[in-house]
C-alpha cells in the first residue's frame, strides 16, 4: 500500500484565553510572562496531540506563541517603528462586501504592523530556541516543522521608509533573520519559510508593477532568502508560496506559470503552494509541460481551509 506523508502551513487555531493574552501584548498591555508562558505550553502542547491523532506526518506548534506568520518579527528584530498603514488587496476593491469580512477578521484587525525606520538588529536570540525546545519536546519522536517569515514577506508587511533602496533593506532583513533560521535548523527541525511574497505579493504590494518587473523584484527576494539561508541544507528547508489564505475572489492572483521558473530558483527542497481552491486547482496540468525541476518536490495542497465543508 501506498503511504502519502501529511502536513500543513503552518497556523492553527489558539484557545481565546491565549488569543486573549497574545493581542494584549500586541496593543501594547503588561502581560505576565509566566502567564503567557504556560497558556503557549499548554496550547501547543494540545495542538500536537491533535495533530499527530489526525493522523498529520510533520507536525508544527501550530504557531501558538504569535500573533501572525509575519508580524512576530518586530518582537525579534529591532529597526521597526510607527504604523505600516494597510495596502489594498486588488481582488478585493470591488466587492466591499468581502472586503468587510477580511478586514474585520478579529485577528487581521488587532495585529500591528510598523515600518523599518532604523537599522535592522537581532534583539531577542533566546526567543525562537524556546519555541523549538518546547516543539521538539512536546513532539517526543514525532517529525516536526516550523515556520518562520521570509526578508521578502516580512519587507511586506514592514515597508522600508529607512533604507537607502529596497534590496539593501531585504538583505538587511535577510542578516537579521539567519540567526532565528539557523537556530530551528540546529534543532534538528525541519525549517518552513513562508514567502506570501512570491505570488499574493504581486495583488498586495505590487499592483503598479509590470509581469517583468514584478519578476524582477521577486528575484530580488529569492536573493536575499537564498543568502540567510546558506548555512542549511536544501533538504532540510521547505517554503511555502500564498496567494494569500483569505476568502476573497483572488480574481488578480499571479498565475503559476507567471512565477514558476523564479521560484524554483530558491533553495528549499520541498515548495507546498495550495491545489485544493477553485482559483488554483487548475494549476496542476502546467506541470504537464513544465516539469518540476529534478532537485525539488512539490508538496500540493489538498484541503481548502476556506471551505467550510468537512471533505
Amino acid at each position: 500500500m501506498t503511504t502519502f506523508r501529511t502536513t500543513h502551513v503552518g497556523s492553527l487555531p489558539r484557545p481565546e484565553a491565549l488569543l486573549d493574552l497574545v493581542f494584549a501584548r500586541e496593543g501594547g498591555e503588561a502581560v505576565s510572562e509566566e502567564a503567557f508562558d504556560a497558556a503557549v505550553e499548554e496550547a501547543t502542547a494540545y495542538v500536537i496531540k491533535r495533530q499527530i491523532e489526525a493522523g498529520v506526518s510533520i507536525v508544527n506548534d501550530g504557531e501558538q506563541s504569535k500573533p501572525s506568520y509575519a508580524t512576530y518579527i518586530k518582537h525579534r528584530l529591532s529597526g521597526f517603528g510607527g504604523e505600516a498603514g494597510q495596502y489594498e488587496f486588488a481582488d478585493l476593491e470591488a466587492f466591499p462586501g468581502a472586503k468587510a469580512q477580511v478586514f474585520g477578521n478579529k485577528g487581521r484587525a488587532k495585529r500591528s504592523a510598523p515600518a523599518c525606520t532604523a537599522p535592522i538588529t537581532v534583539i531577542d536570540m533566546e526567543a525562537p530556541r524556546i519555541d523549538a525546545e518546547r516543539l521538539k519536546r512536546l513532539a517526543g519522536g514525532h517529525a516536526t516543522f516550523m515556520s518562520a517569515a521570509s526578508p521578502g514577506v516580512t519587507a511586506l508587511f514592514f515597508p522600508n521608509q529607512y533604507y537607502a533602496s529596497d534590496e539593501e533593506y531585504v538583505f538587511a532583513l535577510a542578516e537579521g533573520l539567519r540567526h532565528e533560521y539557523e537556530t530551528i535548523a540546529a534543532a534538528g527541525i525541519t525549517l518552513q519559510v513562508d514567502c506570501p511574497d512570491l505570488a499574493m505579493g504581486r495583488h498586495v504590494q505590487f499592483t503598479h508593477l509590470s509581469t517583468e518587473e514584478f519578476r524582477k523584484r521577486i528575484g530580488m527576494n529569492i536573493a536575499a532568502l537564498n543568502h540567510a539561508l546558506q548555512n542549511i541544507p536544501a533538504e532540510q528547508l521547505r517554503m511555502h508560496l500564498c496567494w494569500g489564505n483569505y476568502p476573497g475572489p483572488h480574481h488578480c492572483d499571479v498565475a503559476l506559470g507567471e512565477i514558476a521558473d523564479i521560484v524554483w530558483t530558491a533553495k528549499p527542497q520541498t515548495v507546498l503552494l495550495e491545489g485544493a481552491n477553485p482559483r488554483h486547482a487548475h494549476e496542476f496540468a502546467f506541470f504537464a509541460d513544465h516539469p518540476l525541476p529534478d532537485d525539488k518536490i512539490l508538496c500540493p495542497g489538498m484541503v481548502e481551509p476556506q471551505s467550510p465543508y468537512i471533505e
